[in-house]
């Protein structure tokens, strides 16, 4: 009897035990808890008609990461990518991107209730008359033509002064407000001068009363395609 009763005791520990490592595998097995989601490339700049390959990756709640791959579920290691405005940008299940006009859409990569995001600026090809313009676009009233700069003469250079510019270009026949994907440069030895380079139209630029007599030349560039012109503000 006494050897029954070990066989028994010694088979309910064992029974015990496989129980108890099974419930710890299954905790150690389960699946992390996503908290992030990360894109890249960060805010892209593409040329239209070009395409650019989007990652996503994944930060768990635990500290460890791994990458998601694009598709349609939309949950787990899967993300849907999404484009929110298709005129500009369109993206593939794969995270493929395409340039189709310009301007800037936001691309989502979503997995459940977790989303990571960036800006993707599109850039036009094949830019023709390339210029700084005084005012809004659609109603300047001066402009840069060819390698002559637009000058804007300060009208009050001790109590301050600002004024709105606009970028502008012609592509297939059709002109375009590029000021949103221009940057502004002011040389770093001016004093008084900004221009906000805010990714906004028009762009505005100013003399804070500080400036001193003379001319400044804030340089002006459009994404890659080598396109440049100057604004020559002149302090007097």
């Amino acid at each position: 009897m006494p050897s029954r009763n070990k066989l028994r005791i010694a088979g309910s520990f064992a029974t015990l035990l496989i129980f108890a490592l099974g419930l710890g595998c299954k905790g150690f097995f389960q699946n992390p808890i996503l908290t992030t989601i990360t894109v890249d490339p960060p805010t892209p700049s593409i040329t239209q008609g070009a395409t650019q390959q989007m990652t996503a990756s994944a930060t768990y709640q635990d500290g460890s990461t791994s990458s998601l791959t694009g598709g349609t579920s939309c949950s787990g290691n899967t993300v849907c990518w999404s484009s929110s405005d298709t005129t500009v940008a369109t993206i593939t299940t794969g995270g493929l991107v395409t340039g189709v006009g310009q301007g800037t859409s936001t691309l989502t990569a979503a997995s459940g209730a977790i989303t990571g995001s960036t800006q993707a600026t599109v850039i036009l090809s094949n830019i023709s008359n390339f210029q700084i313009c005084e005012g809004t676009f659609g109603a300047t009233t001066a402009c840069s033509s060819g390698s002559t700069p637009l000058t804007w003469n300060v009208p009050n250079a001790t109590s301050g002064s600002q004024e709105t510019f606009i970028v502008q270009g012609t592509s297939s026949g059709q002109t375009f407000d590029l000021t949103t994907s221009a940057t502004w440069t002011v040389p770093s030895t001016a004093t008084g001068i900004t221009c906000t380079n805010s990714g906004t139209s028009p762009e505005t630029c100013a003399d804070d009363g500080t400036a001193t007599a003379g001319t400044t030349s804030v340089i002006v560039t459009y994404g890659t395609n080598g396109l440049t012109a100057t604004l020559n503000i002149v302090v007097p």
